[in-house]
């Protein structure tokens, strides 16, 4: 099988790489896609995004909706076949999560709800395999007073520099046992389940990451560590694709779950930074 990520097939690989950085947006300008409205898209604003996506597996839109409406993130998704939410335990009823500053309830324990800094990652890391986050949208309804800038990724690009410099760090850091999420407990004992899991995987020919730099409550395989550091070079350096943005209200990212980051922030008091965070089983 043609299959580039198969570490036996160097030929696919070579084609495979060659594509994928021609196609690779050079600026964040490539990656943004102005849309009269995400609920509803045009066909053109459709076919835009869509090509954005397929290159580099994320795409940004900007649009003068600036109401605060769950229903954006959730339409916007089916239009891109988005539709089976991963409703965790602290997203709402509807299964979007309000990203903003919680000042009391067990949101404030973790840091996406906080105006801390948020180390690259990818979404869900901690979800057991058949609850892979494949597709993601992060819909600004408010932005913060200062910071809260975003560094983005694509996934791709990581698992391309990193084979680049050796082939073995992806085979390392594609075994079962790669990363290990420790138990989370709560006052009735374990809440959720220890999980281990590869950082690299391949579902239905395309590739999916799974990933943290998060130093607390995290175990790395020993055989993945010199893998694991290359990784973290990778995004402190100013490589030309890891793009930084500042959503502002009516902007969002849709994607395929790629790498990210967030600066800490400081609110505006009569503004308060809000987002809406719809995470998907599903993959555009």
């Amino acid at each position: 099988m043609d299959n580039p990520f198969n570490l036996h097939n160097d030929d696919s690989y070579a084609r495979w790489r060659e594509h994928k950085l021609a196609r690779a947006p050079q600026n964040l300008e490539d990656l943004i896609v102005e849309v009269r409205d995400p609920r509803a898209l045009l066909p053109s604003e459709h076919k835009a995004l869509r090509l954005r996506i397929k290159d580099c597996n994320m795409a940004i839109y900007a649009s003068p909706i600036k109401i605060a409406d769950t229903n954006i993130p959730r339409l916007l998704g089916k239009q891109f076949g988005l539709e089976h939410l991963d409703a965790n335990w602290l997203a709402d009823g509807d299964g979007i999560s309000e990203i903003r500053v919680f000042e009391a309830g067990a949101r404030q324990q973790y840091i996406p709800y906080t105006d801390k800094p948020i180390k690259w990652h990818t979404d869900g890391y901690y979800n057991s395999p058949e609850r892979n986050i494949l597709g993601m949208i992060l819909h600004c309804v408010q932005p913060a007073g200062q910071g809260g800038e975003n560094r983005l990724m694509d996934h791709e690009i990581a698992y391309l520099r990193l084979r680049d410099v050796n082939p073995e760090f992806i085979r390392a850091l594609s075994t079962p046992h790669a990363m290990t999420i420790p138990e989370r407990a709560d006052e009735h004992g374990v809440a959720r389940a220890a999980q281990s899991g590869p950082v690299f995987s391949v579902r239905n020919g395309q590739l999916h990451m799974r990933y943290t730099a998060r130093t607390r409550s995290i175990v790395w395989h020993p055989e993945t560590l010199a893998a694991v550091k290359q990784l973290e070079q990778i995004l402190t350096s100013d490589d030309q694709h890891i793009y930084r943005i500042s959503l502002e209200s009516g902007m969002g990212l849709l994607c395929n779950n790629v790498l990210h980051d967030r600066e800490s922030f400081i609110d505006d008091v009569t503004q308060p930074r809000l987002l809406y965070r719809a995470r998907f089983l599903d993959r555009i």
